[in-house]
């Protein structure tokens, strides 16, 4: 089973087991949390596809550890004028495990 979540103004796509770097998000390194924006649920040929969203789907993850991307350098100059300008930036993370696909249907029971 494999989902589309949405987190940090971008859309992933996970299987459960799966390591992921997301955006940062204010949790405690180990702390478990469920993500509700999920757009789209398929297991197979079987596809649910919310509008935007599932209603009741959820994505169970564990926070894994918080932390910093490598640093991107930016550089501009404007040539024969001498004028340079060095800047760089260090994205932060939240690097997650994704423990549980919940995709919202009732259970059928026997």
């Amino acid at each position: 089973m494999y989902a589309v979540i949405k987190t940090g103004g971008k859309q992933y796509r996970v299987v459960s087991g799966e390591k992921l770097k997301i955006e940062q998000i204010p949790a405690e390194v180990g702390a478990e949390i469920t993500l509700d924006q999920v757009l789209m649920v398929g297991e197979g040929d079987a596809v649910k596809i919310g509008t935007p969203v599932l209603a009741g789907a959820t994505v169970k993850v564990t926070v894994l550890s918080q932390g910093r991307h490598d640093k991107v350098r930016i550089f501009k100059m404007r040539r024969r004028k001498h004028s340079q300008k060095h800047q760089g930036h260090r994205q932060n993370y939240t690097e997650i495990r994704i423990d549980a696909i919940a995709d919202g249907a009732p259970a059928l029971s026997a």
